[in-house]
Formats: C-alpha cells, sequence, structure tokens
C-alpha cells in the first residue's frame, strides 16, 4: 500500500534532500578534542544541533541526549522501529580529487563528499522516509524513531550512554552498510601489541616511524625517517619496492636523514584487501635498507613476517578461517609507531562466526610472543546474527524487491555496524550490493538515485512494520 505516494513524494523532494545532506557533510564531524557540553568536540556537536534543528523544522518531536545522540520521534505511541545512523565520520584523509572533503559536491549522478555515503546522506534518507509518511499522512499505531548518533566511527560510545537509560526497539535497522539486509556481522580483534628494546646508535638507522589515523582505515600514506642511508641506494630501494608492492615512496633529504613517504590506497578495513596498505610496504622497504644490525631493526623484520605486505587474511599469523555463513577473516594492519627504543601498532581483524578465543586471539598472542611482541588484549568481539527467516526480515527484503526489482536476500559483511550488540539489529541499506563508494576512503561519495530509492524503500518499511 502506498507505493505510488511514496514514490511521489520522494521524487518531488528529492533536490531538497540532497541540499540537507550537504548542509550536513559540509560540517567536518571527526572526533575531536572534549569541550564542556561536547563529549566528541565542535565537529560532531554541529552537525548534531544542525540535524536536530533540521528535524524540528519540518515538524517532528526531537531529543538531545547530552549531545551524545539525537532522537527523533514520530508520533508518541508504543515503540516498534527504530533506525539508527550517525553523524560523525572518519578523518578526511589524503589524496581528494573530486572535490575538497567537506565541500560536497554532485558530478554525474554522484554525490562526492565524506559522510556522504557513511553516515550522512543515509541518515537524511531515513528523516526523508519519515517525512513522507508524515505528510502524506498515512496513520500509524506504533512510532518509529531515527536515532543520530556522534561516535560510531571512534567505539559507540554514544550508543552505550543512549541505551543506559533507553531500551532497544522491538526491531532496529542501520542504514550503515549495504542493501539487501545485512543480517550477520563478523566478531573482531583489534590486535593492540608492543615490544621494547635497547636504543642503538649504530648508523645506518631507522630514527621513527608513523603510520596510520584510525583502527578501522587501511592505511593510505605511512612515513618514516632513516639517518646515514646513501641516497643512491634509498632510490633504487624505492624502485624495486615499487614493482614488488605497488607502493610509491616519495624521499626527501634533510642533511644526513632522509624522509620517506609511502604512498598506497587506504580502504576500510573490513576489505582490506581493495587498499593497498602504506604501512606494510613501508615496512618492506625498510627492511631491505642495509641498516645496521641491533634489536629495533630485527623486530621489524620479525613484524614483516608476521603481518607480510599483502597478506589480508592473517595467514602468516596462523589465523585464517572462513566459514559458510559469514565468509573469510580479513586483517588490515591499521596503526603504527616505532622509536629508538619501541614500538606499538594495533592490527583490525574481521573475524568470521566460526572464530572465537582459542583459534584467533590465542594463537595471535603465542605467535606474537615467539617474535618477541606482547599483545595486550584479553578478548575479541563476538560475531552478530539475526534470524533471516523473521518476520521483521521478510518486511525488509519485500519493500527492497518491490522498489529496485531486484532478488532480496540476507548477506554478512565484516564491518560491525551500529546494531552489532542490538539483539534484534540489522543493517539495511543505503548502497546498492554492486557500489563501491569508496567509504573511509579519498572520493568518498553517493550515488544520488540510490539515495532516493534508500528513501522510498525506508518509508515503506515504516508503513508496513508501524501500521
Amino acid at each position: 500500500m502506498y507505493k505510488k505516494m511514496i514514490e511521489e513524494y520522494i521524487e518531488a523532494h528529492k533536490q531538497e534532500m540532497i541540499e540537507d545532506i550537504c548542509t550536513l557533510c559540509r560540517i567536518n564531524s571527526e572526533k575531536m578534542s572534549y569541550e564542556e557540553g561536547m563529549p566528541y568536540g565542535r565537529g560532531a556537536f554541529d552537525a548534531l544541533i544542525e540535524a536536530l534543528t533540521m528535524a524540528e523544522s519540518y515538524g517532528f518531536s526531537i531529543n538531545n541526549y547530552d549531545n551524545y545522540v539525537g532522537t527523533i520521534d514520530m508520533n508518541d505511541k508504543a515503540s516498534q522501529l527504530d533506525i539508527l545512523a550517525h553523524l560523525d565520520v572518519v578523518p578526511a584523509g589524503e589524496g581528494w580529487k573530486e572535490t575538497a572533503p567537506f565541500q560536497p559536491v554532485v558530478k554525474d549522478g554522484k554525490l562526492f563528499g565524506r559522510g556522504t555515503a557513511d553516515d550522512k546522506g543515509p541518515a537524511v534518507a531515513a528523516l526523508y522516509a519519515m517525512r513522507a509518511v508524515k505528510e502524506l499522512n498515512i496513520p500509524l499505531t506504533k512510532n518509529v524513531r531515527l536515532i543520530l548518533g556522534t561516535d560510531e566511527e571512534c567505539g559507540s560510545s554514544d550508543i552505550a550512554h543512549y541505551y543506559a537509560v533507553e531500551k532497544e526497539a522491538p526491531m532496529t535497522f542501520s542504514p550503515d552498510g549495504a542493501f539487501p539486509v545485512v543480517n550477520t556481522e563478523k566478531g573482531g580483534l583489534n590486535g593492540h601489541f608492543t615490544a621494547e628494546w635497547t636504543p642503538s646508535e649504530a648508523l645506518p638507522k631507522l630514527v621513527s616511524l608513523e603510520a596510520g589515523i584510525k583502527v578501522n582505515v587501511v592505511p593510505g600514506v605511512a612515513g618514516a625517517v632513516v639517518r646515514g642511508v646513501e641516497p643512491s641506494i634509498l632510490k633504487k630501494t624505492a624502485e624495486s619496492c615499487l614493482d614488488k608492492t605497488g607502493i610509491r615512496f616519495e624521499l626527501e633529504l634533510r642533511g644526513e636523514d632522509t624522509s620517506i613517504t609511502a604512498i598506497g590506497s587506504g580502504a576500510h578495513a573490513s576489505i582490506p584487501h581493495e587498499g593497498n596498505n602504506a604501512l606494510t610496504g613501508l615496512l618492506t622497504f625498510l627492511t631491505e635498507l642495509p641498516l645496521a644490525e641491533c634489536e629495533q631493526v630485527t623486530m621489524l623484520r620479525n613484524l614483516i613476517e608476521l603481518i607480510p605486505h599483502g597478506d589480508t587474511e592473517g595467514r602468516s599469523l596462523g589465523i585464517a578461517m572462513s566459514d559458510e555463513l559469514s565468509g573469510a577473516l580479513t586483517l588490515a594492519f591499521s596503526l603504527l609507531q616505532v622509536t629508538d627504543c619501541g614500538l606499538k601498532g594495533t592490527f583490525d581483524s574481521r573475524c568470521p562466526i566460526c572464530s572465537n578465543n582459542e583459534n584467533v586471539l590465542e594463537v595471535v598472542r603465542k605467535n606474537m610472543a615467539d617474535k618477541g611482541f606482547t599483545l595486550h588484549n584479553d578478548s575479541m568481539k563476538p560475531p552478530h546474527h539475526v534470524d533471516g527467516n523473521s518476520d521483521f526480515i521478510k518486511t525488509l527484503l519485500r519493500a527492497y524487491e518491490s522498489y529496485t526489482g531486484r532478488k532480496g536476500e540476507c548477506v554478512s559483511m565484516g564491518g560491525g555496524t551500529y546494531v552489532h550488540n542490538l539483539k534484534n539489529g540489522v543493517a539495511f541499506g543505503a548502497a546498492m550490493p554492486e557500489t563501491d563508494n569508496r567509504m573511509h576512503g579519498a572520493d568518498e561519495y553517493a550515488v544520488v538515485d540510490e539515495l532516493v530509492v534508500s528513501a522510498k524503500i525506508f518509508a515503506q518499511v515504516i508503513v508496513d512494520l508501524c501500521s
């Protein structure tokens, strides 16, 4: 019911919806330093206030949970459906070509800008779905609530704050993945490890290494400083490593020191094979230089043996595995800092349903210990699964099929979403399965037509579940 009315409404408000998305995407809402009353900094606060003001102007009842989370309610009836989206973004990163990260622009049917796909675009599509149902006066007997968080990218402490005072709705979907329905999410191990050694002044040497911006982002750029290495050797090694790894190296001489910048391509840590890791490329480069033998150099060699360039399945760590329900384990070496006396690093591993502490966590701990590293984790994040035969899932799939003409099915993903810890929560939209919207990378984009059809699908789901 109401399909024709919903389609006509969303099409008539298409440009207005895109403009509202752009308004939010002009705000740099990556996590910043705490300010009084702004738990995640000025940017996240500004985005939340802007979104709530926008919703209130459309006649919705809003609530602000201490600037951690904002909510938008359709009515005051019994809770039935929550739509869980987020307004924070990962850092802009390097390599943008289509536009500046926070200057959204439409080109060739694509809306470019940080947050357009993850997750401001889908959040606004959900808001417009609610607008459509409200302004078309479609009768509902239960409430739908749009929940807007501001810390999804850095641990979801915002949602913990919210659910400390509010109950889960009977059904929840998050437009923070892809269609059709993601009802299975892998577990995870963000492995944090360290090592220490005695400093050495012998030349040539590695002075320092810094790589990575977030644990869930494959580094597209990594940097190091070496001292006492001949420029000709550096250049020759850079050429050979480019051939071997596909990573490009920029060299800048500063007296005895040379600054090295490794340039690969970033990606979301759940799909590390779609990037080219500058961090592991840089380690490959450094271990091929004729650096003076010392504990630091030995540990770098040990590290690249455990996580070699191109190993995105954890084979060298001894944890490669897969199952039919959730697919293969993935691994991204995402953060590393090396000094003259030690290192600290973090990898992001997305683990299938068959994973557990014994076959992942303890295997990593032992294999790293054998090479001189200390793993500091004492637990893993468990996987998440919702029954694909439930009425809730079947309703979502029917709406998807109705508005796209495609076959709906349940799929699994490596990237954990907001609903990972919710009993009856799934990811639903807002991109089509084949769309690579460069989430967390340069030139992130959302396909305009996909945002439009998402709004239509979400509106239909609201009607079907809340009437």
